[in-house]
């Protein structure tokens, strides 16, 4: 049984989901073969020399924890976290893994993703995430003090917020054609991904196929993860402690 997560947004000012998430990892966590976690796990992630703060020393020792018993942990960043590497993947014993890879879940390949890519009708937010993404602006950004990280970082998810506002819904959804595009690209009838906040299930039909797309719920009240093994895939709500 493989397990999934995305989009906790877990800072410190948000103590009821980080409680939540450390009883996910000594619960019902311990009994998968895997986790994955699909993106945004944290609020924001300013880099690893970040590793010494103690919100983030908890969550890196829950997760090496589970890890250490034998729970494979693979995490795929999000548009908050992509900043997180090597150090961080160390400190919590997890494995990195590439936006838009394919594992064998239950015996079907799934494709995995966070999901922003997917949501292209977003031109203004594609723009922006091409430039962070890019090798020249980490390591600039990387470059820079970490307070002065974090408060850019504050103000950026600021702007991100009231931007929102003004969006409709519908163009910070996936797009049908660029999950399409991605299945077929991967050679895969299953994608689990998460960032849109719409947990469901949902069928595309792909060069006459019936696919099926399973996006992650946030965990802003309370939370849920998706489980999956040979039966297919179901989903678990999870309540505030």
């Amino acid at each position: 049984m493989d397990l999934f997560v995305s989009d906790l947004h877990l800072c410190p000012s948000r103590p009821p989901a980080t409680d939540l998430f450390l009883e996910f990892l000594a619960g019902p966590a311990t009994r998968a073969g895997a986790l994955y976690i699909l993106g945004d796990l944290f609020e924001y992630w300013a880099g690893d020399d970040d590793l010494d703060d103690p919100f983030s020393q908890t969550i890196c020792s829950a997760l090496h924890a589970l890890a250490d018993q034998g729970t494979f942990i693979g995490f795929i960043p999000g548009n908050r976290d992509f900043l997180v590497g090597t150090a961080f993947a160390a400190t919590a014993g997890l494995t990195l893994l590439d936006d838009g890879c394919v594992r064998n879940i239950g015996g079907t390949p799934t494709l995995l993703m966070h999901g922003d890519v997917l949501c292209t009708d977003d031109q203004e937010y594609q723009r922006f995430r091409a430039t962070i993404r890019s090798a020249a602006w980490r390591q600039e950004f990387l470059a820079r003090p970490l307070p002065e990280r974090k408060a850019e970082i504050e103000a950026l998810r600021r702007r991100s917020e009231a931007e929102k506002q003004r969006k409709p819904m519908i163009l910070m959804d996936a797009h049908p054609d660029a999950v399409a595009d991605a299945l077929r690209a991967a050679g895969c009838r299953r994608l689990i991904h998460g960032h849109t906040h719409r947990p469901a299930r949902h069928e595309h039909l792909v060069d006459g196929k019936t696919c099926e797309r399973w996006v992650l719920g946030d965990w802003y009240q309370g939370g849920d993860y998706l489980y999956c093994d040979e039966t297919g895939c179901h989903r678990v709500p999870l309540a505030v402690p």
